[in-house]
């Protein structure tokens, strides 16, 4: 009796250790040449890499950089594992696609300095810079005319002056 429970306890932790074995070679695997450029990915990242809505990913360095360099950038920051992230995606990011705005994308789940480095309190949160300098921002999850206004006053008025 006592051979056989060693044997099943063997056994047991063998299948256990195959199955992490796998789940961390799939999602290795999933996450080989991703936007983030880093090799240990959040899951609910991991879920979004193939997702059209969360496309067009900019790293905390090459925000600093545009920036830096006056330029305009319209950022959605995010959290891939935020519930309200989840919700308001699906209804800006088709929004922004048709009124022509190059929305990018910074995920806070992975990278944490954006928190404190723009002043986020909560996501989502869109914050539109104007030669390198924050002009407005619109935070939380918001009925979908309040984000086509924000858009259309603060993105979309700048792009005409411009």
């Amino acid at each position: 009796m006592k051979k056989n429970m060693i044997t099943f306890i063997i056994v047991l932790v063998l299948l256990f250790a195959a199955l992490a074995f796998i789940v961390n070679y799939q999602n290795k695997q999933k996450t080989e040449g991703n936007p983030y450029g880093k090799s240990n990915l959040h899951p609910d990242t991991i879920e979004q890499l193939d997702d059209p809505l969360y496309q067009n990913q900019i790293l905390p360095d090459e925000l600093k950089t545009s920036l830096e360099n006056g330029e305009d950038v319209t950022v959605y920051f995010y959290a891939s594992d935020c519930i309200h992230c989840q919700n308001t995606t699906p209804l800006i990011v088709p929004m922004t696609d048709e009124l022509g705005i190059d929305l990018v994308k910074l995920n806070l789940r992975e990278f944490e300095e954006p928190w404190s480095t723009y002043g986020i309190k909560s996501t989502p949160t869109v914050v539109h810079f104007e030669d390198g300098k924050e002009v407005a921002r619109i935070n939380g999850a918001r009925p979908v005319i309040e984000f086509d206004n924000f858009f259309n006053e603060h993105v979309l008025d700048s792009n005409s002056k411009s």
